[in-house]
Formats: C-alpha cells, sequence, structure tokens
C-alpha cells in the first residue's frame, strides 16, 4: 500500500501535513458545535481527531519509502 501511494506522488511531507490538518479540524468541530446535538459534534471531533495517528504511521512509512527509493538511485 505504501508502495502505491509512492507512486502516486504521495510525499511523507503530505501525510504529516495531513495528520496536522486533523487534528486542527478536530479542535475545530469541537469548539464551533451548535444547536441541540452537542453529542454528534462531540464524537465528530474526537473521530477526525483519530485520523492524526494513522496518518503521521502513513508519513513515516511514506519516509522510509522515499529513502529507500534514494538509496537505490545513489
Amino acid at each position: 500500500m505504501i508502495k502505491a501511494l509512492h507512486q502516486l506522488n504521495v510525499t511523507s511531507d503530505m501525510a504529516y501535513i495531513a495528520a496536522m490538518a486533523s487534528i486542527v479540524l478536530s479542535i475545530v468541530a469541537w469548539f464551533t458545535r451548535r444547536g441541540d446535538n452537542l453529542d454528534q459534534a462531540e464524537r465528530l471531533g474526537i473521530f477526525i481527531g483519530l485520523w492524526a495517528p494513522t496518518l503521521a504511521i502513513f508519513g513515516r512509512a511514506l519516509e522510509d519509502q522515499e529513502r529507500t527509493v534514494n538509496l537505490k538511485i545513489d
């Protein structure tokens, strides 16, 4: 899967930025909850925040893949 992401030109920086965006979006979802359904907004904020570790792991794996490809080229 990581090789496929790498072939699609997804970089580790993109994955790390997506992880940080997930944290920011989680906080925004948490603080902008409105209306009577506060529980759903809270769960949405938590759900979005749970993406960050997965995206960071993808970033690390892509970083390793980039390093391996660069070693083969050199």
